[in-house]
């Protein structure tokens, strides 16, 4: 069995912390804090993928609570609307081929309507890649 044949849907990432673009953005930093992670995806209500968050959009908070001496807002002034994606099909090989040509931590997950399903990050593709060895090739 080929390393393309071993699917995003298989590895991805199903349970995320996710924002709303009202979320007020002092408690999106919290989260990331309490979480442990470094990236979120935001969603609204119907589900549909409008945005990501990510430390470095919250450092952006802090460096205009700075200049303006006061800082506050919501997600949707500090996240990134455009966002490249990946679907549930797609191969392993070829998100892992995005990730070193993009220098990306994560890719969210749509399905071809745009509603999120998941999220994969760089060690889910290097976790893909040890479970397909250890199948495939350490067994030879």
């Amino acid at each position: 069995m080929p390393m393309k044949s071993v699917k995003i849907s298989d590895y991805m990432a199903r349970k995320l912390v996710t924002f709303k673009p009202d979320d007020n953005i002092f408690e999106a930093m919290d989260q990331f804090l309490d979480h442990g992670i470094s990236g979120a995806p935001v969603v609204d209500d119907s589900g549909q993928l409008v945005g990501m968050l990510s430390e470095v959009d919250l450092i952006e908070v802090v460096m205009q609570g700075s200049y303006y001496d006061e800082a506050e807002g919501v997600v949707r002034d500090f996240m990134q609307a455009n966002v490249d994606t990946v679907t549930p099909d797609q191969d392993i090989y070829s998100v892992a081929a995005r990730f070193r040509k993009e220098h990306r931590h994560r890719f969210p997950v749509v399905h071809s309507d745009g509603r999120l399903v998941g999220q994969i990050s760089r060690r889910d593709v290097l976790r893909a890649v040890r479970e397909f060895v250890e199948r495939n090739v350490r067994k030879k």
